[in-house]
């Protein structure tokens, strides 16, 4: 199923990267985070991709209306999907914002694929298979977190900074502390670039 996903992802990373070459607007959500047709365009993709390769499988993504709880509440599996995370990031033009696209079973995730677009990126890993990465087509290679070490690596939000954080690390061993937007930090501390990301503001 990982290597049904990756193209599907891939379609969606080049449908943003349209956009992010052009000109684009950006729209408000209601809870004040931004919007724009590459969100969209990504979703479009990612949706109809999903539909072909599972279609029996619901889809809970950031950009649709949900189903309600009665309904969600009996799904044993479904496809988790953020089409465009970092929007922030990507109206900055900074390249840190990824694709991000989950399957999850009975509560669990099991697949899961991260890609960075504007770097050239994929991450994904699988249940019982491992993780891996790859770099503008380049060789797959596996990755692993990495054990703790001085000073510690600890990457944060670019665009979400918080007092709490900063009071937290001044509490923390020596460390070097790397701001990164989007998932893309997660992806630091699977590759056993980063070992520490604390974050106490909102996440969902």
């Amino acid at each position: 199923m990982a290597e049904s996903l990756l193209p599907i992802v891939a379609r969606a990373g080049a449908a943003i990267m349209k956009v992010y070459d052009g000109g684009f607007s950006v729209q408000q959500k209601e809870d004040d985070s931004p919007l724009t047709l590459a969100d969209l365009e990504s979703q479009r993709v990612i949706l109809d991709g999903l539909m072909r390769i599972t279609p029996d499988i619901p889809v809970l993504s950031e950009e649709s209306a949900a189903a309600p709880w009665a309904e969600r509440q009996t799904w044993r599996e479904l496809w988790v999907v953020d089409p465009l995370d970092g929007t922030r990031e990507f109206v900055k033009r900074n390249g840190e914002f990824t694709v991000n696209v989950a399957l999850v079973v009975d509560h669990e995730p099991v697949l899961g694929v991260v890609s960075a677009p504007a770097q050239g990126l994929v991450y994904w890993g699988a249940k019982g298979v491992g993780a891996f990465t790859e770099h503008r087509g380049a060789a797959r290679a596996a990755i692993h977190a990495a054990s703790p070490r001085r000073p510690l690596r600890v990457v944060g939000s670019r665009s979400h900074a918080s007092k709490e954080t900063a009071a937290y690390l001044e509490k923390v061993a020596e460390h070097v502390m790397t701001a990164v937007g989007s998932s893309l930090k997660f992806c630091l501390l699977a590759e056993g670039k980063a070992e520490l990301y604390p974050r106490f503001g909102p996440t969902s």
